[in-house]
């Protein structure tokens, strides 16, 4: 391997998108390290399938996808960032020096409303157990599902209310209340009204309520007080998105008490020497999804092959959201072009405009999971 040492940190889309773009685009010519402390890498976007009965969401190993990209791998987290010695430090004290570095990390989550259940990967067995499967029998009548303010990735309230809404009606038991509580002026705004007006049309058929431009309170358990309508809502289970903030990694600036890095058009870090990138749910751009953070961290890495001794050109981050809507019938394939924090040029079809398994767009990591997929032999 070439004296380029890269570092890529975090074990999420973004930080693996970012891993396997880099190494096909500059070859031999970087040395490229992992640091991650996780052992699989977990395919989150699937994560409400499994909340909703069916199997669990797609996990790989990551010391597989480290060798794919023949790359060195320290298990462990980041810590600190020396910009001046290219240096980060990690969690347990090591220090790695890097020639470019793309700060992956993701963002915590946190859950704000008192009395609810969480919804996110790791709990996703949880919400099954304790939401959608007392649905089906008969012993909740009525969920409440809860957007927070600030930032959140919604769709997967929307699509667990209206799963939530198929699977009782496939157990026979009748349909349940169902409500959506969210401050988006429509839902799904971050890909543009037209959207959010098909959705809206969506969750009506199925019965599902929608609270927008709302605040969801929790005077106790069970009950929420709806703001500014000043709706008192009874519910049998409650059921939040967790809020994002950032990692907070000392020695890198951050915007705002959320902690969120700053990033410029081509995912560089201000006051890093142009050495140090951030992709993902850590970063300050306003929306969070797994598929702008992969395209972050392509936009990261073709600076990266730059700094290198690449030649290639490095086209800046042009955001465009895309995602699978997951319906409890047939999927709607949703993508709108990013301008601030709205969505533009908005298109749906029921027909998959990218590979079908795909529920985010992520090119590198699209093909590694589709090959280890295929059947070999």
């Amino acid at each position: 391997m070439g004296d380029f040492r890269a570092l890529i940190c975090g074990g999420g889309v973004a930080a693996v998108e970012g891993l396997l773009r880099l190494r096909a685009v500059a070859g031999d010519s970087v040395a490229i390290t992992l640091l991650a402390p996780n052992e699989h890498f977990v395919y989150r976007p699937l994560a409400v399938r499994e909340a909703a009965g069916f199997e669990p969401a797609r996990r790989c190993r990551l010391q597989a996808i480290v060798e794919h990209a023949a790359a060195d791998w320290v298990r462990d987290t980041l810590a600190g960032v020396d910009p001046e010695q290219q240096m980060a430090r990690t969690g347990e004290g090591r220090e790695l020096p890097y020639d470019a570095l793309l700060v992956a990390v993701g963002g915590a989550q946190h859950v704000d409303l008192e009395h609810a259940i969480a919804f996110n990967d790791a709990d996703a067995p949880a919400v099954y157990e304790h939401v959608v499967g007392d649905v089906e029998a008969g012993e909740a009548r009525s969920v409440a599902f809860v957007v927070p303010e600030g930032p959140v990735y919604p769709l997967p309230v929307y699509e667990l209310a209206l799963m939530t809404a198929a699977a009782a009606e496939r157990a026979g038991v009748g349909r349940p209340k169902l409500s959506i509580v969210t401050p988006e002026p429509v839902p799904l705004a971050a890909f543009g009204s037209g959207v959010g007006i098909t959705v809206t049309g969506l969750l009506a058929a199925a019965g599902i309520r929608v609270y927008a431009s709302a605040t969801a309170f929790a005077p106790g358990a069970h009950e929420l007080l709806i703001q500014p309508q000043g709706v008192e809502l009874s519910a049998d289970r409650v059921v939040s998105m967790p809020r994002i903030s950032g990692p907070h990694i000392d020695g890198l600036r951050v915007t705002g008490s959320a902690g969120f890095i700053p990033i410029d058009s081509h995912c560089r870090v201000p006051g890093t020497n142009g050495r140090v990138f951030a992709a993902g749910d850590a970063t300050a751009f306003p929306i969070k999804h797994g598929g702008l953070g992969a395209q972050q961290a392509d936009a990261a890495v073709a600076v990266i092959a730059l700094l290198a001794g690449g030649s290639a050109a490095a086209p800046p981050f042009q955001p465009e959201i895309r995602g699978k809507l997951l319906t409890g019938g047939e999927p709607l394939y949703l993508s709108a072009t990013i301008v601030g924090s709205e969505g533009f040029n908005s298109e749906m079809s029921h027909t998959a405009p990218w590979p079908i398994d795909d529920k985010i767009v992520a090119e590198e990591l699209g093909a590694f999971l589709a090959a280890q997929d295929a059947p070999h032999g």
